[in-house]
């Protein structure tokens, strides 16, 4: 091609998921050209691994269900849970757009999603709060109509045993398989569905990898190139503006020109320790992060380059998480609910509500420098509820006592003296918090006052999040903080255009995702509300590059 240019495409997008792909279909949708680029050899990013939640209130999955809510609430909320921490103009184009954006991709007979009733809003109890919840995830897909592209699929961790495949509902369920009928009739659904998978020979897939293979069917439809292995080694500038990028692709360097703009959908800077220790705050620097291991803030470092501002650098989507001795990080998400439990800092003390939104659990343990907590619990809730995919009742492998990871002991106080808790301290707080459990109610920090705290507890227990702790042997598990991506990145307007430390614009870039510095602030409005707004902001950027306003 003339001008030095290898290829030519309207909208170049940087990163294939949940964002970069709606932000394709979007750009197909208004007449424009694109190609979404991927470094890995998988696509799918961090949305292939999640668990596939999409936060995008009033979108029409919801209203077909009867879900009933309005812009006014929905701002309240945002503006109650967020505060200034974030720009009315991006809340609102956040707001205004997303309904329209699933309505797009609806469009496509492959995209197709259902409300995830009863996963509550984080904080419900805020004004505009919904109990019910307003997330959606995709209905599961059977990954095998991927033909060749099904290889090249990021794999998650919601596939089971023997090709067993569970919903965010079901695990619910499942988790109560000892004390629920609720939980038992779905234990006889799963075991048909492994028989109904080997017979009809499926690869039936959930949450993240149902989405992204379903938004991978529609590109394909759409006749959108998806690249893999395909690094963006920078971008490059013409008169001020972005008009293009270098990209390594079959070990050579080539240069794709962008028409209409540039989007990084690149994800955050996860696993680029260099900037961790740079940014984030003590007790959170340790690489932990389930987020997609390409993300190394490609897309962050090349806005730098161009005197991009940033924002919420050091915050993250925090999660409380178990450190396997293979390494890998198990977060911890409804075993927090679970009655017969607590979690103590090293002085044998409760710092907080444990059953609280998994980000606002670490950061009040960042905050009072509570890193490494310890789980504490009786034999009666390792026998009657699952804990970092063990299932109720199964020991703990002994490679986790090895690694120092689990300690076990007959009595609290043997079990303080093992882990290096002041025994009286301990014994105190498990005491007061059996009191709590004996009547309902907890005083200190109000664990299962909140519907969101009870999503995941026991529905046999007055208050589901509590229970005495009374029955041994005792358990203590090491409690570490991780997270499912980092929250700050490239500031951007309600255009999603990344702007400068003046405010000014950087002509022809444009970000979302978690290269983007997060529209919720420093908080997390419900299941989704990452993948949620990075859909969005794609859809919103897309437009924008085409000059529909």
């Amino acid at each position: 091609m003339s001008g030095g240019w290898d290829d030519e495409f309207d909208l170049v997008v940087v990163g294939s998921g949940g964002g970069g792909m709606t932000a394709a279909l979007t750009a197909h949708d208004v007449g424009l050209s694109c190609v979404v680029l991927e470094k890995a050899k998988l696509y799918g990013g961090t949305t292939g691994i999640s668990g596939g939640g999409i936060w995008i209130p009033n979108n029409p999955a919801l209203r077909r269900a009867g879900h009933d809510d309005s812009r006014e609430s929905i701002r309240t909320y945002l503006d109650e849970l967020i505060g200034e921490r974030a720009e009315p103009a991006r809340l609102d184009a956040y707001v205004d757009h997303g309904p329209d954006a699933m309505a797009l991709l609806e469009k496509s007979k492959w995209l197709k999603f259902f409300w995830t009733k009863g996963y509550s809003d984080y904080h419900p109890e805020l004004e505009g709060g919904r109990p019910l919840g307003r997330s959606i995830e995709a209905v599961p897909f059977d990954t095998r109509k991927l033909r060749e592209d099904e290889e090249f699929q990021r794999p998650n961790s919601m596939k089971g045993p023997l090709g067993l495949w569970i919903t965010a509902k079901d695990y619910r369920n499942l988790a109560m398989v000892k004390r629920t009928w609720g939980g038992r009739r779905t234990s006889l659904v799963a075991a048909w569905r492994v028989f109904s998978n080997f017979f009809r020979r499926r690869h039936m897939s959930t949450g993240g990898r149902a989405l992204v293979a379903r938004l991978r069917m529609a590109l394909k439809d759409a006749g959108i190139p998806l690249w893999l292995q395909t690094p963006m080694t920078s971008l490059v500038v013409e008169g001020g503006r972005v008009v293009g990028v270098e990209v390594t692709r079959d070990g050579e360097t080539r240069r794709i020109r962008a028409g209409k703009g540039v989007l990084l959908a690149s994800g955050g800077f996860d696993h680029n320790q260099e900037m961790r220790n740079t940014w984030l705050p003590e007790g959170g620097r340790e690489d932990l992060s389930l987020g997609a291991r390409e993300n190394v803030g490609d897309g962050i470092v090349a806005g730098l380059g161009l005197g991009a501002a940033v924002d919420l650098m050091d915050d993250a989507w925090w999660m409380p998480s178990v450190t396997h001795p293979s390494g890998a990080s198990i977060p911890l998400v409804s075993e927090r609910c679970i009655p017969g439990s607590v979690i103590v800092s090293v002085d044998g003390k409760r710092f907080t509500n444990e059953s609280s939104p998994y980000t606002n659990f670490v950061h009040d343990q960042l905050d009072g420098k509570h890193v490494p907590a310890w789980f504490v619990m009786d034999t009666k809730a390792r026998r009657r509820y699952p804990f970092a995919q063990i299932l109720p009742g199964q020991p703990f492998p002994k490679s986790f006592y090895d690694a120092g990871l689990v300690v076990r002991a007959d009595s609290l106080d043997e079990l303080a003296t093992k882990v290096g808790l002041p025994t009286e301290a301990l014994a105190t707080t498990v005491a007061t918090f059996n009191d709590y459990a004996r009547t309902g109610v907890d005083l200190d920090f109000g664990r299962g006052d909140s519907a969101y705290d009870r999503y995941y507890g026991d529905p046999t227990r007055k208050n589901p999040n509590l229970d005495t702790i009374d029955q041994g042997p005792y358990y203590a598990v090491k409690l570490d903080v991780g997270d499912l991506g980092t929250k700050g990145g490239l500031v951007c307007d309600e255009h999603a255009r990344v702007l400068r430390e003046d405010g000014s614009v950087i002509d022809g870039l444009y970000v979302t995702g978690n290269a983007s510095s997060s529209v919720m602030g420093n908080e997390y409005a419900g299941p989704g509300a990452t993948i949620g707004p990075s859909m969005v902001f794609g859809y919103v950027a897309a437009r924008h590059a085409a000059g529909v306003h």
